[in-house]
């Protein structure tokens, strides 16, 4: 990427040479077709140069605030800085240039009051032009910033729509319908009940495909339902310990988290009447929850598909807050702590 970014800079920078160098060339042409007299020749080449060197050094003055103080995120200091910077350096170059201009080309040195009026007029004409620099510098930054969220926003459509194609999966549906068909010779009851269910989980994954944040009460609602399907299929073979405090589900998340972590740990671990599987959920200081399970790995199983999982709840995250989602291994148990939203905090 720095690279990239290199490179874009010195291609501005040369093609700001070519385009002093161009004219520069019908200035000259101009001064020879009507004679003109030397000192012509030098105020105009003097000229050129200084408003040259005052381009480049602010291109690189602005390239090297884009790394430090980005527009979007340091909006206030980042104009007062530039401002600053760029008025010095604009300045120091001018008057550098004056004072040799005066001594090479001239018999009197420059004066004080030469030098105050010229850097007052320098002033007056560099402070507009750098605030009008600014204006197509911030608009380009919030330009690339909604090209941005606009590819986030089509990734996150996208990873939507694999989500709901996952849920749909024919072996869920077979596997469920199966439970269903067998629930039915058994209980009239407890069919109608697993049936009900198994349309909440479809109910919440169409009504939510479009949504960004949804609070932690809904998500529970629909784990409820989920788990439900999962208790009725593996029985005692899975083991759900979740407490939660009611004062953090008004608090959001990125719909499907919880559910997609569950399923996670049940695709990777074997689950046997030997070898239950215990998940439990808790909070951490109200802003996290903290997933856990034991480790019973499947051995023919790959990790790729749990990190590819995981990875796309951290690119979820990413995008609506600065905090970090955290999975890796704790004292035998596979750990996940993901953060709570407060939906004025986030960037949605």
């Amino acid at each position: 990427m720095s690279i990239v970014i290199k490179l874009k800079g010195i291609k501005f920078r040369s093609a700001a040479i070519v385009i002093g160098i161009i004219l520069l060339a019908i200035l000259v042409a101009y001064g020879f077709l009507y004679n003109l007299p030397h000192a012509y020749f030098i105020t105009t080449t003097w000229i050129i140069l200084v408003i040259l060197f005052l381009w480049l050094v602010n291109i690189l003055i602005s390239s090297q605030l884009d790394r430090m103080l980005p527009w979007l995120k340091y909006g206030s200091i980042r104009f007062l800085a530039q401002l600053v910077f760029g008025l010095i350096f604009s300045l120091l170059i001018v008057n550098i240039s004056y004072f040799l201009f005066k001594k090479l080309f001239t018999v009197d040195p420059p004066t004080a009051e030469q030098l105050i009026v010229m850097n007052i007029y320098g002033a007056l004409i560099i402070l507009p032009t750098i605030s009008i620099y600014f204006g197509f510098q911030f608009l380009r930054s919030w330009r690339r910033s909604e090209v941005e969220a606009e590819k986030f926003q089509k990734e996150s459509i996208k990873s939507q729509l694999e989500a709901l194609k996952n849920h749909l999966d024919p072996h869920f549906l077979f596997n469920n319908l199966n439970i269903l068909s067998s629930l039915i010779d058994k209980s009239a009851d407890q069919s109608k009940e697993f049936l009900d269910r198994f349309a909440e989980v479809y109910r919440f994954i169409l009504q939510n495909e479009g949504v960004e944040l949804v609070s932690l009460r809904q998500e529970l609602d629909f784990v409820d339902s989920y788990l439900y399907l999962l208790k009725v299929r593996f029985e005692d073979m899975i083991r759900f310990d979740m407490d939660l405090p009611p004062e953090i589900l008004s608090k959001y998340l990125p719909p499907l988290t919880l559910q997609m972590l569950i399923e996670n740990v049940i695709k990777h671990n074997i689950v046997s009447e030997t070898k239950a599987l215990t998940i439990t959920v808790r909070p951490k200081d109200n802003n996290y929850i903290i997933i856990r399970n034991n480790l019973q790995l499947r051995k023919v199983q790959s990790r790729k598909g749990e990190k590819s999982g995981l990875k796309n709840i951290v690119s979820r995250y990413a995008y609506y807050t600065d905090k970090e989602v955290f999975y890796g291994e704790e004292n035998g148990q596979f750990v996940v702590r993901i953060p709570l939203l407060d939906v004025e905090n986030s960037n949605i």
